[in-house]
């Protein structure tokens, strides 16, 4: 998948969150799009994916027609519109909310329904994965803060889509949970476009490429310009 940012800009009322963005995110590379707290990552990160509307400029989308099969990069490309990318793409951040009346095999049978899984992988192996056999039938408005960062983690990593996005993936997370968010990268992620939002260098170690959104700023596109 190829995700292409398009003289991207977004603002609220008079400010401008970010301005005059070209980029290109191409499945097989992980980015991360780093900042100081308030900078706008997360908004960007929400514009990558269609979530919000840029206030100029657009972002195109393109996939190979064989996809869902990730990673392969032989076949020919189509243009997704924008309304249909979101079919294409799963996310993990801190202000999604789980359905925490459900228990978590009840969550995740729900959620594949909507996102089919990767292949030959089943929710006994995926709640096996996040160490949460025990808790399975137990409904997660009790689980911990970390035992649902791990839910969330699972439901972007384990969703069969070429692109993932992840907003602080490690909040919330104990040295072992980070641990298991790093094999989760090195399993899962291979071959496919992630985009992680963090100021956290342990939270996006494995990216290649690096975006700081302050290069976007108002005043800095004046001064380069």
């Amino acid at each position: 998948m190829k995700i292409s940012l398009i003289n991207a800009g977004k603002r609220f009322n008079r400010d401008w969150i970010f301005r005059n963005i070209n980029q290109e995110f191409i499945s097989g590379t992980a980015y991360a799009i780093t900042g100081p707290n308030g900078s706008g990552k997360s908004t960007l990160l929400q514009a990558i994916g269609g979530a919000i509307m840029m206030s100029e400029g657009k972002a195109n989308y393109t996939i190979a027609n064989s996809q869902l099969a990730i990673g392969n990069t032989n076949a020919i490309e189509k243009e997704i519109e924008v309304d249909n990318a979101f079919r294409y793409i799963s996310i993990a951040a801190p202000y999604l909310e789980l359905i925490e009346e459900m228990t978590l095999l009840e969550m995740l049978e729900f959620h594949a329904q909507f996102k089919p899984l990767i292949p030959l992988t089943t929710i006994p192996d995926i709640i096996s994965i996040l160490g949460l056999k025990a808790a399975a039938n137990k409904q997660i408005r009790f689980y911990s803060s970390g035992m649902k960062q791990r839910v969330k983690l699972a439901q972007a990593i384990f969703s069969d889509v070429p692109c993932v996005l992840l907003d602080e993936p490690c909040t919330n997370l104990d040295a072992v949970g980070i641990e298991l968010y790093h094999q989760l990268i090195r399993d899962y992620g291979n071959n496919r476009l992630i985009i992680v939002s963090s100021n956290d260098p342990q939270e996006y170690s494995f990216c290649r490429e690096k975006i700081n959104i302050t290069d976007f700023k108002t005043a800095n596109v004046k001064r380069q310009t």
